[in-house]
């Protein structure tokens, strides 16, 4: 029987980062694809009417940021203190303001506004927050916090195929240690064979 329970819409997303660092972690769980039908019926039965869920020991939660914090512990992958772990959360909360950027942008209902708020994010929100976490790989030995592997890198890798689809190119291409960051993490053996067996790109 599976240890875990994931749920979460058939679709990389917010998803992709837990069932990568499960993978990590190497506990058989239960990978539930809703449908977009089967939503409205799943919808109230989570605690907090969203997806990704995961379910374990009886009890479901919710919120992929605080689900992937749980499962990095539990892979140590979550620093060797509180000021490592400090780090990592910062990271964390970057790649969570570009990523409230790009929906403010994207979905601007306005279409003169949402003009402007799209050359403002090519042009200096996105080239800033990158410059920003290109020079901290730099500096971390090839990773975002605490110069090793934390749930931080596993969490942005696997986001960036959101992002990227998001603005319609690559942020990584200009941005090398980032890139060298994004192969490390899919050449991990866990992540790498949890990709091919699921046919997943990121």
């Amino acid at each position: 029987m599976a240890k875990y329970k994931l749920t979460y819409f058939d679709l990389p997303g917010f998803g992709e980062p837990i069932r990568w660092l499960l993978s990590i972690l190497g506990d058989e769980f239960e990978d539930r694809r809703l449908s977009r039908e089967e939503w409205p019926s799943i919808k109230p039965t989570t605690p907090f009417g969203k997806v990704p869920t995961l379910e374990f020991e009886g009890q479901v939660v919710a919120q992929s940021t605080a689900i992937c914090r749980y499962l990095g512990r539990k892979a140590m992958l979550a620093g060797d203190d509180d000021l490592e772990a400090l780090q990592i959360d910062m990271v964390v909360d970057v790649i969570h303001d570009i990523r409230q950027a790009l929906s403010g942008a994207r979905y601007e209902t306005n279409e003169e506004v949402k003009v402007k708020k799209l050359e403002e994010l090519n042009k200096e929100t996105l080239p800033f927050y990158f410059e920003k976490l290109d020079e901290r790989v730099e500096k971390n030995n090839g990773y975002l916090a605490n110069g090793k592997l934390s749930w931080g890198d596993v969490f942005f890798v696997a986001l960036m195929g959101r992002i990227k689809e998001a603005v319609g190119y690559d942020l990584t291409e200009k941005h090398q240690n980032l890139k060298r960051l994004n192969d490390t993490v899919l050449s991990l053996p866990q992540i790498k064979k949890w990709n091919e067996s699921h046919n997943k790109s990121v």
